[in-house]
């Protein structure tokens, strides 16, 4: 008998110890995502907030939503009751200057009154380069959304997915990036690639144009086309800030590729030589 309750305390224990590891994996807090009210937090940008308030009511499916100011967001911030879709700036560490503004969802909860960083990430994109952008975050405003709320929806179906946000979204030019023509603003190229290299790399189907070359073949919805957004911050560091590379469908939107690499003297802001090369290697 007294093996019996020893085995069911042990038992016990152990289906206790499992539901606690089950809370505290990405998928299990995500699983209310469809049922709470996201707040989407306006800037103070007017062109911004336009932006967003527009793709918002034509994208967001995914669960209720209100739109609310920086001083409501304060408010409601520590309430689970809430996702909160953001624009915040972020540095990294030992980054002086001003980094990069992100498009965020986080869930709302006690901890953030320790302040944003502190909440619980459900997924964060680069929108912009911190203290304003170019113009073209407003072209791929919508396409970030799409792909957060994406995101957001398969993470709360697998845990794979939840903690493996890059390569899910990478997948998409894994599988159909070779059958795609990619528009590359001139701009967006590293000046650390040599033309041996662009050579090398580049196929028929890569096309380096102008900035607004690339920007009309997305907002034209070019068919089988992704078209490369590159952010990074104003002013880099040498080896304390970092430079996004995405790729959109211009068609339906989808994000199919997101990498970053640490700026440094031999990879400066753009698509890198490794870059060319990852994409060429699926071609």
């Amino acid at each position: 008998m007294k093996k019996v309750v020893m085995l069911l305390c042990a038992l016990a224990l152990a289906a206790t110890a499992w539901g606690q590891g089950k809370i505290n994996t990405r998928k299990y807090i995500l699983n209310d995502f469809n049922d709470k009210v996201v707040q989407i937090v306006l800037t103070g940008n007017d062109l911004i907030d336009s932006g967003l308030k527009q793709e918002v009511v034509n994208i967001w499916t995914a669960s209720p939503f209100e739109f609310c100011t920086m001083d409501r967001f304060e408010t409601l911030k520590t309430s689970a009751q809430y996702y909160f879709l953001i624009a915040a700036e972020s540095r990294f560490k030992d980054e002086e200057n001003p980094g990069i503004t992100f498009l965020s969802l986080v869930k709302g909860g006690p901890q953030a009154k320790d302040g944003i960083s502190s909440m619980t990430e459900v997924i964060s994109l680069p929108l912009m380069a911190a203290g304003g952008g170019n113009g073209r975050e407003l072209v791929y405003l919508g396409p970030l959304i799409q792909a957060i709320q994406e995101y957001a929806l398969a993470a709360m179906e697998s845990e794979k997915v939840a903690y493996g946000m890059e390569v899910w979204f990478n997948q998409n030019y894994n599988k159909f990036g070779k059958m795609k023509q990619l528009y590359i603003a001139d701009g967006d190229i590293s000046e650390s690639v040599s033309q041996k290299q662009m050579e090398r790399f580049l196929d028929e189907d890569i096309h380096i144009v102008d900035e607004s070359e690339a920007d009309k073949a997305f907002l034209e919805g070019d068919y089988n086309t992704l078209v490369a957004y590159v952010v990074a911050p104003f002013m880099p560091q040498n080896g304390a800030s970092y430079c996004y590379k995405m790729l959109f469908e211009a068609d339906t939107h989808t994000l199919y590729y997101i990498y970053k690499h640490k700026i440094t003297e031999k990879s400066g802001v753009g698509f890198t030589a490794d870059d060319l090369k990852r994409l060429a290697r699926k071609r």
